[in-house]
């Protein structure tokens, strides 16, 4: 089954000497207009422990931060027993498997990638990115980590700036989120 490129968003973390940052752009488009161009994708969780950020439908990614944030309560904030909990779900359940987004979700030890796919994957390196601006994105992260020494939050902001002018479905109005 051919992966589909989600149209409308840019997620981004980076990871950096302790610290985890975690960038999504603002637009939410449907077909060619853009709808809104503030939206807030990226959140912190689990008491400000966890942050996670989404790519797709917007009800749809909406439907499964409610379902993660369940399991994280339900799991202590285990960040890997939850995420697996949610993915074992949305791929049986004859609702949420067409649902069609993607999430990051980061704690100050890792960063996942969840999909509906049954994906839970722990990206290489210090940045992971989704949606249609993350190939962008994550070359600017990985060429700000190698070749200067700036901060996790301020790589993910540059990263998410340059991927908003290149990528139509990526603005610039940024929501960035922390742990420390």
């Amino acid at each position: 089954m051919e992966e589909k490129v989600l149209k409308g968003t840019t997620i981004l973390c980076v990871r950096r000497n302790g610290m985890v940052a975690m960038a999504g752009d603002g637009q939410v488009t449907q077909g060619d207009q853009i709808i809104k161009s503030g939206a807030r994708k990226v959140r912190t969780l689990y008491g400000g422990r966890i942050i996670s950020g989404f790519a797709g439908g917007t009800a749809d990614a909406m439907t499964l931060l409610e379902r993660f944030e369940k399991q994280l309560d339900e799991h202590s904030g285990n960040l890997m027993r939850a995420a697996v909990t949610l993915v074992k779900d949305w791929r049986t359940d004859r609702a949420l498997r067409r649902l069609e987004a993607m999430m990051l979700v980061a704690d100050k030890d890792q960063t996942l990638l969840l999909s509906g796919a049954g994906d839970i994957l722990e990206p290489e390196g210090q940045a992971a990115a989704i949606g249609s601006g993350a190939g962008y994105a994550l070359a600017a992260a990985r060429a700000y980590l190698e070749s200067t020494e700036a901060q996790a939050d301020w790589i993910a902001r540059r990263s998410l700036e340059i991927a908003a002018e290149i990528c139509i479905y990526t603005n610039d109005s940024i929501a960035l989120e922390v742990l420390k």
